[in-house]
């Protein structure tokens, strides 16, 4: 079983709820044409999904997540789009063979125990000549000033959190070698970044860390492993909001993008 190291606390949504297909998968946007059927993994709160849809419409949409918690919200974004949302596995989806033109997930990799696996699942369901699409996040390559050992311990901590439940922080980086590993070779790597730098920006992001760093399945992970304790942890938070209210803060978030043509 996969540990999800974010969980689903409203601090998490509130990114998740920020995200669009233009800001997170911009890679794909040139390749999708009106009547493709789509599939999202991983969908969340279903923004992206739903801004997808839009951009395929007539075709067919499914949004898919893991549990059934972010999937209410999802739901009642859809106004006329042709998008449906289920829970189901990504390593044993429900969907017949060659289903979907284009097969999406962003940020789902870096979450799972066996990333290979499922690639190759992601990619049963698509079409032959289709495309599948991954973004995943590169924890490693993230940077901000000013200066704060307190975002050190943050960034440490993650890594440390999330190795703890099998999981890979700094997946960007690795998306070409676990496609290669699920046999998959018709590949197009990219990447782009996330970047926060003026006020609104900066105290979104660091308001939704500071909410992470103590009320989230991440901080609750952290203690229970004892990585760190609740102190800690409002050190962390603390040094978010500090992040957030300099007038010189900027922090930047490499991510890898990999685009797989399936034969």
């Amino acid at each position: 079983m996969d540990t999800y190291t974010h969980g689903h606390a409203d601090a998490v949504l509130q990114s998740h709820r920020w995200r669009t297909a233009e800001n997170s998968a911009g890679y794909l946007l040139p390749h999708l044409r009106p009547g493709l059927d789509l599939l999202d993994v991983g969908c969340g709160p279903g923004t992206i999904t739903v801004d997808l849809a839009r951009r395929v419409a007539p075709g067919r949409v499914l949004g898919v997540d893991v549990t059934e918690a972010p999937l209410a919200e999802a739901r009642a974004r859809v106004d006329g789009e042709q998008v449906e949302f289920a829970v189901g596995d990504v390593y044993a989806l429900d969907l017949p063979d060659d289903s979907f033109d284009v097969v999406h997930a962003h940020q789902v990799l870096q979450h799972l125990t066996d990333p290979v696996a499922a690639l190759r699942e992601m990619a049963r369901v698509c079409r032959p000549g289709g495309l599948l699409a991954v973004r995943e996040v590169d924890y490693a390559a993230t940077t901000w000033f000013p200066a704060d050992e307190g975002l050190d311990r943050w960034l440490d901590l993650y890594h440390r959190v999330a190795r703890r439940n099998d999981a890979e922080p700094d997946a960007g980086r690795r998306l070409r070698a676990w496609a290669h590993a699920a046999g998959l070779r018709d590949l197009t790597a990219s990447a782009s970044t996330y970047c926060y730098a003026d006020d609104a920006e900066r105290r979104w992001w660091g308001d939704s860390w500071a909410g992470r760093a103590t009320a989230s399945a991440f901080a609750e992970q952290a203690v229970a492993y004892g990585l760190a304790t609740a102190a800690e942890l409002a050190e962390v938070a603390a040094a978010w909001q500090r992040w957030a209210g300099a007038d010189d803060g900027w922090l930047g978030m490499l991510h890898g993008e990999l685009l797989v043509r399936v034969g």
